[in-house]
């Protein structure tokens, strides 16, 4: 009853502290993926295309895209100017992508 509890209390913890879970955790990997397939566009977390919409951390949160699941979205479905991965990528190779941003933005890129 005891573990069941804690485990309750665990599910509680994630749902409603909005705990973002980061479901790729190789990010080097990401960053190698990131080179080949996003960095024409996205060089140092830049916008070639779109210069407002840069991956820099305030900017990512600005557009709401500062979390795992935003970026998986956009990169598999891509998101007007930005083509869609989803056919092109594994998806882990897209959540190691997205771990990759998320790292690179807190540091600055």
């Amino acid at each position: 009853m005891i573990s069941l509890l804690k485990l309750l209390v665990f599910v509680y913890t994630l749902i409603f502290m909005n705990v973002n879970i980061i479901f790729a955790q190789d990010i080097e990997a990401g960053g190698q993926i990131f080179s080949q397939n996003c960095s024409a566009c996205h060089a140092n977390g830049k916008n070639l295309v779109n210069p407002e919409k840069t991956l820099e951390k305030e900017v990512l949160a600005k557009f709401e895209m500062n979390d795992t699941e935003a970026i998986i979205k956009q990169v598999t479905y891509g998101k007007n100017a930005m083509p869609a991965f989803g056919e092109r990528l594994e998806l882990n190779d897209i959540q190691n992508v997205a771990s990759y941003v998320l790292n690179q933005s807190e540091l600055g890129w």
